[in-house]
This record gives C-alpha cells, sequence and structure tokens, in this order.
C-alpha cells in the first residue's frame, strides 16, 4: 500500500452526454425475479476497473492512498480518527460485496448501491446511516443535464461513497481536508458526510446558473425568429428540467428527516448543519419550479407566435384570393365562346375590361388599408 497524492480529476462533461437513446427510466428486467439483497449491477458500465481511494485524517495529519481491495480499506479503520473511502465504479459487484461484509452494510444497501438511478433516499441501519442522491452536471456544449449516482454509507468513524465515474465536485472537500486548521479535521465523520452532501447541493447552483444563461439566450432568440432550432431547444431544456427537478425534489424530505430525527451516527452538532443544507434545498427546488414556469411560458409564446405568423400568411393569401376572385369572374364571361357578345365587336373593349380590373384592384387595395391589414 503505497501513500500518492489523489491525482486530478477529469472534467465530468464528457462523461454524461446523453445520447438520444437514454431513457429517464432504466430497465430492471436482470433484478426481476431475483431475491431481495441480490448483487446485480444495473445501469451502464461506465469505467474499465474499479478505483479505490482512501482519506485518513485527525486532527494533525490527513494522508492520501490509492488501495486496490476492500481488506486494506478495513485495516485503517484504527489508524485515523475518520477515514474516507470513495470508490469509483460500480459494475464489480465482488468489490461491493466485499466491502458489505467488512464494514457490516446490509445486502438490501448493497443492492441499492449497485442499482443505479435510484430516488435519493435515507435509511437508518442503527450501526450506520445510507443515503444515496444524484451528482448533476451541466454540458455546456450540448446544454443537457449529466446525471451520475452517488451512494454514502455513514458510520461510526468512517465514511463510504460509491459513484459510477472518477471526477466528481469533492475536490474543494479534499483541499480543504489536507488544510491544517479546516475545520472539517476537528470534526466525526458525521461532519464529513455533511460536507459531502453540502457540496453536491451547493454545485446544484452552478447548474441553475448555466440554465438561466440558456433560458436567456433561448429568450432572445424566441424575440428573434420563431424557428423550429429555438423550439427543439426549448423541448430540450424543459426536459433537463423536469430530471433535474426529479433528482432534486426528494433531497427535501431526506436532508429534512436527517435534521430533524436523531440518528445514532449523526451528533446534534452536524443536525444544524444539515438544516442549512435544507434550505438551501428549498432554495434549488423553488428556483427549478420558477424555470419550468419560465420555459413553459417561453414553450407557449413559441406556439403562439408560429401561429399568428401562420394567420398572417393565411390573411395574405385571402387578400390575393379575395383580390382575383372578381377578376377571374370577369376573365370567365369574356372567355366563354358565344358568338353575340357585343362587347367583343367595340375597339376599345378590350382596354374597357383591363380598366375594370384594374379599379377593382386598387379598390381593393384602398380598402385593405384603411382596415391597415397591410
Amino acid at each position: 500500500m503505497q501513500t500518492t497524492q489523489h491525482p486530478s480529476r477529469p472534467s465530468r462533461g464528457n462523461h454524461h452526454k446523453r445520447k438520444p437513446e437514454k431513457r429517464l427510466f432504466r430497465s430492471r428486467h436482470q433484478s426481476i425475479g431475483q431475491p431481495s439483497g441480490s448483487l446485480i449491477h444495473i445501469g451502464e458500465r461506465k469505467v474499465e476497473t474499479t478505483r479505490i481511494t482512501v482519506i485518513g485524517y485527525d486532527e494533525k495529519q490527513a494522508v492520501t492512498m490509492s488501495v486496490s481491495n476492500a481488506a486494506e480499506c478495513f485495516a485503517l479503520k484504527e489508524r485515523f480518527k475518520v477515514l474516507w473511502i470513495n470508490v469509483d465504479g460500480l459494475h464489480d459487484t465482488e468489490v461491493i460485496q466485499a466491502f458489505g461484509e467488512l464494514f457490516g452494510i446490509d445486502p438490501l444497501t448493497q443492492e441499492d448501491i449497485l442499482h443505479t438511478g435510484q430516488r435519493p433516499k435515507v435509511e437508518d441501519f442503527e450501526r450506520y446511516l445510507y443515503l444515496t442522491l444524484q451528482m448533476l452536471d451541466f454540458n455546456r456544449e450540448t446544454g443537457e443535464i449529466g446525471q451520475e449516482q452517488l451512494s454514502v454509507v455513514l458510520g461510526p468513524g468512517w465514511v463510504i461513497t460509491f459513484q459510477e465515474i472518477p471526477g466528481d465536485m469533492f475536490d474543494p472537500v479534499r483541499q480543504r481536508i489536507n488544510s491544517a486548521n479546516a475545520k472539517v479535521r476537528k470534526h466525526d465523520a458525521d461532519f464529513l458526510a455533511y460536507t459531502l452532501v453540502d457540496a453536491v447541493v451547493d454545485h446544484y447552483f452552478s447548474i441553475l446558473e448555466e440554465i438561466e444563461n440558456r433560458i436567456d439566450l433561448l429568450d432572445a432568440d424566441l424575440m428573434a425568429t420563431f424557428s423550429q432550432e429555438s423550439f427543439n431547444a426549448l423541448n430540450s431544456l424543459k426536459r433537463e428540467l423536469i430530471m433535474f427537478r426529479k433528482a432534486v425534489w426528494p433531497l427535501r424530505e431526506i436532508i429534512g428527516s436527517v435534521s430533524r430525527d436523531d440518528f445514532a451516527v449523526v451528533g446534534d452538532l452536524v443536525e444544524h448543519y444539515f438544516r442549512d443544507v435544507y434550505d438551501h434545498v428549498i432554495l434549488v427546488i423553488d428556483t427549478v419550479e420558477v424555470f419550468r414556469e419560465i420555459v413553459t411560458s417561453m414553450h407557449e409564446t413559441w406556439l403562439a407566435g408560429v401561429n399568428n405568423r401562420m394567420n398572417e400568411i393565411m390573411k395574405f393569401l385571402t387578400m390575393i384570393a379575395t383580390i382575383f376572385m372578381p377578376l377571374s369572374f370577369i376573365a370567365g364571361v369574356y372567355g366563354m365562346n358565344f358568338k353575340n357578345m357585343p362587347e367583343l365587336d367595340l375597339w376599345w373593349g378590350y382596354y374597357a375590361v383591363l380598366g375594370l380590373m384594374a379599379v377593382i384592384v386598387l379598390g381593393f387595395l384602398k380598402y385593405y388599408r384603411t382596415r391597415r391589414w397591410y
């Protein structure tokens, strides 16, 4: 086991480009008929190998290590006041099972960790607390929101986080842990769990800023042109907001439960901090609802604008058709093959008919002008 510096994590944007066939609901046909607690990975395999990183710290020291298995992590429990174990990659069920056996994680919890796309929730098993939530990231190129499941298992003196891919928003937390005077170094594992959840929720605000910028751009484009591209972009943004709401809304009851209920592994001081996170979650949810209303209003505005343009086109075509109706009638009358038509023998008859047509056209145009139809 070699002590190393934690490598810089790649940007998560490229990992979360949603393909057209991506669905909000992930098929669970593999688990149908299986007994509860069966360890079956449901979701896309996003990494080749599972990577385990450990950060152990107390008030005097903070050490970052890369380890190869759960047994090495378990051996470090007594060495540090707080042990943070981060597992990147959920496809290897044997790794999850090993952590479950060594740290006393219930098989049902292991099953939830492997079933990506879980609804955010919190479960108290007395000896540990299990939280699952969704980490979100905004891709500026595609305008899509990437989604990744984060499972947090909080035990006495240790926190285990399970992620689908490397790369997250926890680098500021790691920097604080490496700082000698950081508050997180003076507290127990429950404060670390709060810090991680708070980092996830705070990252939601950066996504909301990106969404607001995109709404402003779409609004400006909508006022300039009612193009099909604008409509498609609005539909895409509306879908992303629905997914955002689906990922954030359950956090309201989760964080509220942690801040109110008495969990064995969460101290009273940390409950106070979770109440602050709860306020942030409420603000995020309210902002998402406002953005949904704005996008829905823009969607309706686009439809109204397209209808108005269609009405203008139909009005113009109706005006043209109305003008040509009497002209067609006159031309049709003098186009009949009858011998006894006196006007045909007059030398000025042709010019008189053309003049009559011109008077009709000018009369219609003047009438339309007085009605301000053009």
